[in-house]
Order: C-alpha cells, then sequence, then structure tokens
C-alpha cells in the first residue's frame, strides 16, 4: 500500500488546487487538515459548504487510496452530507474518515468534520466510491 508520502505527492501532483494536508494516517482511519482562509468563507462569517464537501470527499478518496493503492480512477458515485453546526471561521477543519466496506468495485465510508479544537462535529458524510476493474 501507499505510504503517506507517496499519497501527499499523488494529491500534490494531481490536485495542485487543494491544499488539503494528510494529518494522520492510520489502517482504519485517517485524517485530513484543510487549512481555512478567507477564500473558503461564505457570507456571514462561516466555512463554505462546498469547501466542506470537497474535504469530505478527499478523505474518502485519500483513505481508499490508503487500502487499494494509488487508483486515480477510482471516482465518487454518491455523497451524502449533514450540515450540523457552524464551523470555526479561524480555525482548520479537520475531516477524519472510516471506510464501512471495501469491495472490488464499491467503498463505502463516512466522514466527520470538526473545526480545530471542538470535538463536536460540524457535519457528517457519507459516501460510495467506484473502483475501476484491474487489468490483468
Amino acid at each position: 500500500m501507499p505510504t503517506r508520502t507517496e499519497l501527499e505527492v499523488f494529491l500534490a501532483t494531481e490536485f495542485p488546487q487543494s491544499d488539503f494536508l494528510i494529518e494522520s494516517l492510520e489502517p482504519e482511519q485517517i485524517t485530513l487538515r484543510k487549512p481555512v482562509s478567507f477564500a473558503d468563507l461564505r457570507p456571514g462569517g462561516t466555512v463554505s459548504g462546498p469547501t466542506m464537501m470537497a474535504l469530505a470527499d478527499c478523505a474518502l478518496y485519500v483513505a481508499i487510496l490508503a487500502r487499494i493503492g494509488i487508483v486515480p480512477l477510482a471516482v465518487t458515485t454518491s455523497l451524502s452530507f449533514n450540515f450540523m453546526r457552524k464551523p470555526l471561521s479561524e480555525a482548520d477543519l479537520l475531516a477524519t474518515c472510516n471506510l464501512l466496506k471495501l469491495g472490488r468495485s464499491l467503498a463505502v465510508g463516512e466522514v466527520q468534520l470538526y473545526s480545530e479544537g471542538d470535538e463536536r462535529a460540524v457535519a457528517h458524510a457519507v459516501g460510495t466510491y467506484s473502483i475501476p476493474p484491474q487489468s490483468d
């Protein structure tokens, strides 16, 4: 399986527009960090929904790649998102992902998002990824 460094290089190369950082990479759980900037805020001084959804989607992607290897064409097939409370605009966002199912063609995981320094979840997501067939 890929190392943390290999995953970081992949993200930096293939998704240079993202500024997500791998905070921790464990066999059963990964955590990504999103440094929150002015560009991530929406009116009202809160982190925008698209920013939170992108972080959750990327956390699920990284969790899958950490288990199956770097398969760039694994793609999101569904993402269900629940906004639970207003995230702190002056704190980084953390996304913790646990895979619920990892099959040959589909992976399902859940992601909890938190503002750094606050243990209460700001959002919860469940997503499914399609894994392309392996070529023999």
